[in-house]
């Protein structure tokens, strides 16, 4: 071959060698571009207030459908409902044609007992006879009694009427002439889980929020603790009284309850570090361990602003992503943002 051929090919291996050199750095590059570039924060214990809600429906302390015991008519009825009443207060008087009928019948049993009495004192009566009158004489005024009672109808309790369910003039028929309810204290029934029956007490403080009030708390207690635990559900009751002394709080409100169970000692984790797993209410953490990705299951807990408590899954230290989990899969390796 001739020089001046030679030397024509010579810009062209150069070419074809900067060609292949350039390739390879491409899959250098390539190969680099491979692990993905994550965020990363590391988590830490803290003592944590074990703070757990409740949901539940305010109601009256005590509930009474008042009722005569027998048909009657009524002659007045003289409360409203929204109206305040006093234990003993009179809210109707029924017909009192039967009672006086009882009063003159009571009178003659009376009249005829003192005659047999007289007469069993001097023997002139026998023993069975006076032990007759008396029965009769008991009875009738049992009879009176009760009808006294029946035509004059009065509350058991301080309290408010809900409910009238009839006017003046009309014939008792079966339903509660009123209902009167006690709303000073009002009660909350809350299920809670089986896990935290050693740790309710009867008389502990728990705050309560209603939706009608915004985030304005109100203060209560436990006023019963119930001595069973609900098979199915694994939840026991807790009753739990409001003062109420206002009168604000008002049965059928809806309440939410926050009971205070002390503190644990729980890694706390950022909210973008948590990941729900698609199709399951399944949540995952995915650590960088020797710079490979690992996901954890983990068990979360309460809610504190923009973290959550860990109960399990998660240790102290441990280094978390906090962004690019959907470039990443268990086990990849991962390059950390700096």
């Amino acid at each position: 071959m001739k020089t001046t051929e030679v030397l024509k090919l010579i810009p062209f291996a150069a070419i074809a060698m900067l060609i292949s050199c350039s390739g390879d750095k491409k899959e250098d590059v390539e190969e680099v571009q491979l692990k993905p570039m994550v965020r990363v924060e590391t988590v830490h214990t803290q003592d944590v207030a074990q703070l757990h809600e409740f949901t539940a429906t305010v109601e009256a302390n005590v509930t009474n459908n008042i009722a005569p015991q027998m048909a009657a008519r009524i002659e007045r009825v003289l409360v409203e409902v929204g109206d305040h009443v006093s234990k003993g207060q009179l809210l109707a008087q029924m017909d009192q044609s039967s009672l006086q009928q009882s009063k003159i019948q009571l009178e003659n049993i009376e009249t005829e007992f003192n005659r047999i009495d007289e007469l069993y004192k001097v023997g002139g009566a026998s023993k069975s006879a006076w032990d007759a009158q008396k029965t009769s004489l008991d009875v009738a005024r049992t009879a009176l009694s009760n009808l006294e009672e029946n035509t004059k109808l009065v509350s058991p309790v301080s309290g408010i009427v809900t409910a009238r369910n009839y006017d003046s003039g009309d014939l008792y028929a079966g339903n509660p002439l009123f209902v009167v309810e006690q709303i000073r204290p009002v009660k909350l029934i809350v299920h809670v889980s089986e896990s935290f029956y050693s740790q309710i007490k009867k008389g502990n403080d728990v705050d309560i929020r209603l939706d009608v009030y915004g985030d304005e708390v109100f203060k209560g207690k436990v006023s019963l603790v119930y001595p069973t635990i609900d098979s199915n559900t694994r939840t026991f009751p807790v009753e739990i009284q409001i003062p109420n002394t206002d009168e604000r709080v008002r049965p059928g409100m809806f309440a939410r309850v926050t009971m205070d169970f002390g503190t644990k000692n729980h890694v706390v984790a950022p909210d973008q570090a948590i990941v729900k797993q698609a199709g399951s209410g399944e949540r995952y953490i995915y650590v960088v361990k020797n710079g490979k990705i690992d996901y954890r299951l983990v068990e979360l807990g309460r809610r504190m602003g923009n973290r959550y408590e860990i109960v399990s899954g998660v240790n102290d230290g441990d280094v978390v992503v906090v962004a690019g989990h959907n470039r990443v899969t268990n086990g990849m390796e991962v390059e950390i943002e700096k």
